[in-house]
């Protein structure tokens, strides 16, 4: 595979999106993206020893420190984001300091927050080493953390200065995760791209099994239009909502399963299904959904919850207006709308049905 380099165009904040096999261990200078001479590399305890010392090799001629965060949904909090801040205090970090993320979604909504807060806003480097973080979270400048009433009630918007996305760290990728992160595969095709959800339905079998080059397209192609999207709309105030198809559903059923239980994209897959028949998606369009998600392992129902409590936690969803609900619905493979124009009926009948 040859490297490839999107760039996601926001003027004086564009920057780069690096995809390639082997970058890390030497292969590409990520010092040339380091604002000042020092950065910090922030990471967690499953992922720093398989890749620490592959990203230190390309951090040559760069004073580094790290931090190992502990693994998993349930450390997204505020009080972990403050392990980071700490570590920059205690190392007495300048405003030219660059924080660097090392792992998957967790560890990049993390550190992009640390930086963001610190000295009201240092520079930041995403290095996502799942697919999840790879193709969405590491790509687009949002950050943040959870709290107990919802999922990334706290953060902010802050774009990092490059994301370097290397593909053969998907070798070390536990067959779940790479299943929920194949969710945010699926989510680019259903919203944006017909021809690329019909690649998907035609070389899924491939991206289970860890194929090279069906990776890297899946990467790219997702990863090029999530920057089209964000390029046109940074901050979320119209079209960017479109890339939460599904979320609004999901991140409820996170919040009530407890975080962690269900992984994110796991909860994505059952949310797009949801979302799809509150959209009133042709039935042929619904069956192929519901196999592309089975295809890639994932649930296409929430496990049961009560409505109630479903509408209570998307009650405090980041796209609620005025206490009024909005949703990502389908107008048909890769043609998505977005806003309250919902059948309020239909969507109890959908809740009840996911709850039997």
């Amino acid at each position: 595979m040859k490297t490839r380099t999107i760039t996601v165009q926001l003027g004086d904040r564009s920057y780069p999106i690096i995809i390639g096999r082997g970058l890390l261990g030497g292969k590409f200078d990520l010092a040339g993206h380091v604002a000042g001479n020092d950065c910090l590399v922030v990471s967690n305890t499953t992922v720093a020893p398989l890749y620490l010392d592959q990203l230190l090799a390309s951090l040559d001629g760069v004073a580094v420190r790290s931090v190992n965060l502990p693994d998993g949904e349930v450390h997204k909090t505020v009080a972990t984001a403050m392990m980071v801040v700490d570590e920059l205090v205690n190392s007495r970090a300048n405003r030219d300091t660059t924080v660097i993320a090392l792992g998957g979604g967790v560890v990049g909504d993390i550190t992009g927050f640390a930086a963001a807060c610190y000295m009201r806003g240092v520079a930041f480097i995403q290095v996502p080493t799942t697919l999840l973080a790879q193709v969405d979270s590491s790509v687009g400048g949002k950050t943040g953390v959870n709290h107990p009433h919802g999922k990334n009630l706290i953060g902010a918007f802050h774009q990092p200065r490059a994301v370097l996305i290397d593909t053969e760290t998907l070798n070390t990728l536990p067959s779940r995760e790479l299943s929920a992160g194949l969710a945010e595969v699926i989510k680019c095709g259903a919203i944006a791209d017909a021809d690329f959800f019909g690649w998907l339905e035609e070389n899924m079998a491939a991206l289970v099994a860890r194929e090279p080059a069906a990776l890297a397209h899946a990467v790219q192609r997702s990863c090029e239009i999530k920057a089209l999207v964000v390029a046109e709309d940074e901050r979320e105030a119209g079209r960017r909502a479109i890339l939460n198809f599904g979320h609004t559903f999901g991140h409820a059923i996170e919040h009530c399963q407890g975080y962690g239980e269900w992984l994110h994209g796991e909860a994505v897959a059952a949310g797009m299904v949801m979302a799809a028949e509150l959209s009133r998606l042709a039935a042929p369009d619904l069956a192929r959904l519901r196999d592309l998600i089975a295809a890639a392992g994932l649930p296409s129902a929430p496990p049961p919850i009560a409505p109630q409590a479903m509408l209570d936690a998307m009650g405090m969803d980041k796209k609620v207006l005025g206490k009024q609900m909005r949703f990502v619905l389908l107008g048909g493979i890769g043609h998505a709308t977005f806003g309250e124009d919902y059948d309020a009926p239909l969507l109890q009948q959908v809740l009840e049905a996911a709850n039997r």
